[in-house]
């Protein structure tokens, strides 16, 4: 049996169990002893593990399956075919080759020449294509909101996207009436570029070993540094030197509901997120939140008597919540006094836009002193709710 799924089905059925402990356990107030509790935590505790065991699986899947593809193609073209596949520019095998040569200060006027291809304007060398490629993959899986968001690609200055701000209406007008006008106003949202900067050290020793694969290591510092940076910013980020967030009161979405509590959330409040939000926008929202407020959800049933949290049993797809899918994420506030704690809406109408090229600079001096080479990675990247109605959150009581 698949280790995934197998995994997938134990998960299911201890929550399963746990929500009859839960069940059985409650007095009649609906409240567990503090013994019960400890008990129900800890079975809460293994759900929660064995969900991060799955992710780990998945995501080794997906390496093993890219590792596992061919390093070389077979040769099927006739002698007398003419090829026209040779690539230019930045995805040249000219241009990667002396790129890491470079990298690796393996320098020569050939190593130079090549590389005028992708000058940027700091002094740094702009990713080779597929290099960035597997840069943008490694980001995508370091942070989970480029995984539901829209991403673009801009190659120069500010963006303006068109947004209808008001609809046109029909009117009922007599025989031979004048029939109103009635037009779509239009707005445009600016998506710009902040720069996001990280410093990576490598010993001189280590960076020699033709063993070490430094386009790996770097690709996946890279990502795990910059893409956590990122998924802040796409969540609650304030819009002042980096990219508004989601959960921003200026510029992210737009409220749903208020809870009643500071500290705790209702299943009438759930529904109420829920159906906030426009019918066509629900089609493929999901929910957003903190692993902690998740925890809280977990207790909460709905009219017939079901738990609205349920977990997957199918690999590839996220656990649900009133059928919905769930993401969750350290940077999304807690439910704690006027925070917004949770987001529910379509997150394509959240645009992120990549400005085009990613440029590393070697940095032989910095470091000298200490044996170790310098490597200065920046990334030009902003993100904003183009339709903040696509999206409502739930705000905790003040």
């Amino acid at each position: 049996m698949n280790k995934i799924l197998e995994l997938r089905e134990k998960r299911a059925k201890l929550w399963d169990s746990t929500k009859a402990f839960l069940d059985s356990k409650r007095n009649d107030d609906g409240i567990l002893s503090a013994e019960s509790t400890e008990t129900y935590e800890k079975m809460e505790a293994d759900v929660v593990n064995l969900g991060k065991e799955i992710d780990r699986f998945e995501r080794q899947a997906v390496l093993d399956l890219e590792l596992s593809k061919a390093t070389s193609s077979a040769i099927r073209n006739k002698p007398n075919d003419i090829l026209d596949t040779e690539k230019t520019g930045r995805a040249s095998n000219e241009y990667n080759n002396a790129f890491w040569k470079t990298m690796r200060n393996k320098n020569s006027s050939d190593v130079q020449n090549a590389l005028q291809i992708g000058t940027d304007s700091e002094g740094g060398f702009l990713a080779p294509d597929e290099f960035e490629k597997m840069l943008i993959e490694s980001l995508e899986e370091q942070n989970i909101f480029r995984q539901i968001a829209n991403i673009i690609t801009t190659s120069s200055g500010d963006k303006k996207i068109p947004v209808v701000a008001g609809k046109g209406t029909a009117s009922w007008v007599d025989e031979e009436g004048v029939i109103p006008e009635s037009d779509d106003s239009f707005g445009q949202v600016s998506i710009g570029a902040y720069k996001l900067a990280t410093m990576i050290k490598v010993s001189e020793e280590l960076l020699n070993d033709s063993v070490f694969n430094l386009e790996s290591y770097i690709a996946k510092e890279f990502a795990r540094r910059i893409g956590t940076r990122e998924e802040e910013a796409f969540f609650i980020g304030d819009g002042t030197g980096k990219p508004t967030g989601i959960f921003n009161a200026t510029g992210g979405a737009t409220l749903g509901v208020t809870a009643a509590s500071a500290t705790a959330i209702t299943l009438d409040e759930i529904m109420d997120l829920f159906y906030s939000l426009k019918s066509p926008y629900r089609k493929n929202a999901i929910f957003t939140m903190n692993d902690s407020t998740v925890k809280a959800i977990r207790k909460l049933k709905d009219g017939n008597g079901q738990y609205i949290w349920q977990p997957s049993i199918t690999a590839g797809t996220p656990d649900t919540i009133l059928t919905r899918p769930v993401k969750t994420s350290a940077y999304i506030p807690t439910l704690s006094a006027s925070a917004r704690s949770i987001a529910f809406g379509d997150f394509s109408y959240y645009w992120v836009a990549d400005r085009q090229g990613r440029s590393f600079k070697r940095l032989n001096e910095l470091y000298a002193a200490t044996g170790q080479v310098g490597f200065m990675a920046t990334q030009r990247v902003d993100g904003k709710l183009i339709l903040p109605e696509a999206i409502k959150v739930l705000q905790m009581k003040i």
